[in-house]
C-alpha cells in the first residue's frame, strides 16, 4: 500500500511537538494509531516502523516526547544519554502529549474514531499509561515495556491504573530481557488479570530487549517476524 509520510507539529497546551505521521495515500477513513518511540528518541527506525503501520492500514503518528529537551535523538550505543533523557519526563506531561497526538489523529477526516496505541522499550510503558488514562484508546500493544510496575516520583505505576483501563491489550516481551524481568512481567499480566482485563502476553523466550529493532545487535528476526504477524490483526480486529 502506497504510504503519504511527512515531519509535522501537533499543539500539546502551548506549545508544538515534533511528530512523524505516516497515512495510506487513498481509500479511508483508517483507523488510528500513535507509535510511541524508544529511550533513544524519535530516530529513524521509529519512523520507519510508523511508515509500515501505515501501509498496513492505519494513519500513523509518532510523538517526539523530548522535544524540550536539545539533541534528544540518541545513538544505540549511548544508553547513559538516552537514560538521562528518559528520566526527565514526567507522567502526567507525556500522557498530555498523548491525549495531544490523538486529539490530532481525531481532527483528521482520514481517521476513524478508533484509536490504538503502540510503542517500543520506553514507548511501550507510555502505550499503555496512555491506553489507562485516555478513554478513547480502544487498544494497545506494548513491546517489551520496561516499568510498568514502577512508579516515577509523584506519580503511580501504570499497572495502578489497571482498573480504568478500557482498550484491549496484547503485549510483548523477551524472555532474555535484561531490563525486564519475568516477575515484572508477571506483576504487569496479574494487575490486569485482577481488574477484570484478559490481556494477551506474548513471551519469546530466546528474545532480548529491543528484538523488534534491526538497528540493535538484540534483533531477533524470528520473533520479530512473529510479533509483527500478531499485532496487526490485532489492531485490525480491535480497531475496525
Amino acid at each position: 500500500m502506497e504510504v503519504i509520510k511527512q515531519d509535522i507539529t501537533v499543539q500539546t497546551g502551548s506549545e508544538k511537538m515534533p511528530c512523524h505521521i505516516a497515512r495510506p495515500a487513498s481509500g479511508g477513513p483508517y483507523p488510528g494509531l500513535v507509535v510511541v518511540m524508544e529511550a533513544f528518541g524519535l530516530n529513524q527506525n521509529i519512523k520507519d516502523l510508523t511508515d509500515r503501520f501505515a501501509a498496513e492500514g492505519f494513519v500513523a503518528i509518532s510523538p517526539n516526547l523530548y522535544f524540550r529537551q536539545p539533541d534528544n535523538v540518541v545513538p544505540y550505543t549511548e544508553l547513559p544519554r538516552a537514560i538521562s533523557l528518559m528520566s526527565k519526563l514526567e507522567d502526567e506531561q507525556v500522557v498530555a502529549d498523548m491525549r495531544a497526538s490523538i486529539d490530532y489523529l481525531k481532527s483528521m477526516k482520514e481517521v476513524k474514531p478508533s484509536i490504538g496505541t503502540t510503542g517500543f522499550c520506553m514507548g511501550g510503558r507510555v502505550a499503555f499509561l496512555a491506553a489507562c488514562r485516555i478513554p478513547e484508546v480502544k487498544a494497545s500493544a506494548p513491546f517489551y515495556g520496561g516499568g510498568m510496575a514502577t512508579a516515577h516520583p509523584g506519580a503511580k505505576a501504570p499497572i495502578d491504573y489497571a482498573g480504568t483501563l478500557k482498550a484491549k491489550v496484547t503485549a510483548f516481551f523477551g524472555g532474555k530481557d535484561p531490563y525486564i524481568p519475568l516477575t515484572e512481567v508477571d506483576k504487569f499480566r496479574d494487575a490486569l488479570k485482577k481488574s477484570g482485563k484478559d490481556p494477551e502476553v506474548v513471551l519469546y523466550a530466546d528474545a532480548d530487549h529491543g528484538f523488534m529493532c534491526d538497528d540493535r545487535p538484540s534483533y531477533h528476526p524470528e520473533a520479530a517476524k512473529d510479533a509483527w504477524s500478531k499485532v496487526i490483526p490485532f489492531f485490525k480486529h480491535q480497531l475496525g
